[in-house]
């Protein structure tokens, strides 16, 4: 029987309706055409970003000593000179100071992160909105109010704490312990409960449940979390310039802003390019190693959901 319509007639189905691209397309226009407009200014603002990024690298493999005028390839202002990143003593120490700040801030805070992050998913008393706002608001937070903040607490109140590496770990710590926290919170999202609930159902208890079976299953966003706040740290300079101590404890983004005001050699560019090639290095690592790892609990949980 065919479809009747409040007044007797047939009623039109949505398959015989004409479709907005049909109607377009009828008028001699596409509705779905490419948007050039916003291509163009999506592709502007691309080149605008790295082109200023593309010359300061490429001038850091110039020969000569200019930091505008191109003078032949070479590796002079990355090892082969006296005044090059590697062989400099302020920026070679510098170099060093980065890396160590880095690597102290990634064990510190990514461990801290991720037991907050548990804490937050699942403990649901009193406290667990405030913590959760506070955990929120401390990554909204611009870094300047967070380095000047250290800065005042160090200086006023923990005076036991010298500025330095010391100082410089603890603000870099309370700035970047946020990241694993909401990347491992999103990550507990997508995982569930299930897999806790089925472990202490065979006998596990709630710690031998997260140690065995939560925590292999975090390990992606915990790579994810680990090579961010490298890369976050390795550049940092707001927060490391106001807890800095002596001229030995300056990481080299504090070395790059102070050379760059005096009368600069290209090895200033060679040392931002280490920066950005570390940071990109670190990021394309930790987000291959997530692929590999989600890859094969995808499977593994869609296996697991079918058989429930």
């Amino acid at each position: 029987m065919s479809e009747i319509g409040v007044a007797g007639a047939p009623a039109e189905r949505a398959t015989d309706r004409p479709s907005v691209a049909s109607v377009g397309r009828r008028r001699g226009r596409d509705p779905w055409r490419r948007p050039r407009a916003l291509e163009f200014v999506t592709w502007g603002y691309i080149l605008w970003s790295l082109l200023p990024v593309g010359i300061a690298v490429l001038m850091s493999f110039s020969g000569g000593r200019s930091i505008s005028t191109w003078q032949g390839f070479s590796f002079r202002w990355w090892w082969k000179d006296s005044q090059s990143l590697f062989h400099d003593a302020a920026l070679h120490h510098a170099l060093f100071q980065s890396l160590l700040l880095s690597v102290v801030t990634v064990a510190i805070a990514v461990p801290l992160g991720v037991m907050f992050a548990i804490g937050l998913d699942r403990y649901r008393g009193r406290g667990s909105g405030t913590a959760n706002f506070l955990m929120l608001f401390s990554f909204v937070l611009p870094e300047i109010i967070v380095g000047i903040a250290m800065f005042l607490v160090i200086t006023y109140l923990l005076k036991f704490v010298l500025l330095g590496t010391t100082a410089q770990i603890l603000g870099l710590v309370t700035y970047q312990i946020s990241y694993p926290v909401i990347i491992v919170r999103a990550r507990l999202l997508s995982i569930g409960r299930e897999y806790e609930e089925a472990a202490m159902d065979l006998g596990a208890s709630p710690n031998q449940s997260v140690r065995r079976v939560l925590l292999p299953m975090l390990w992606p966003a915990i790579f994810v979390s680990a090579a961010l706040v490298f890369a976050d740290t390795i550049d940092d300079f707001v927060t490391v310039r106001y807890l800095s101590g002596a001229a030995s404890s300056e990481p080299l983004s504090v070395k790059i802003y102070n050379a760059a005001r005096g009368s600069p050699t290209p090895a200033v560019n060679a040392a931002a390019s280490f920066l950005l090639f570390s940071s990109l290095i670190v990021i394309a690592l930790g987000t291959l190693l997530y692929r590999r790892a989600t890859r094969g609990q995808r499977s593994a949980m869609s296996e697991f959901a079918a058989q429930m």
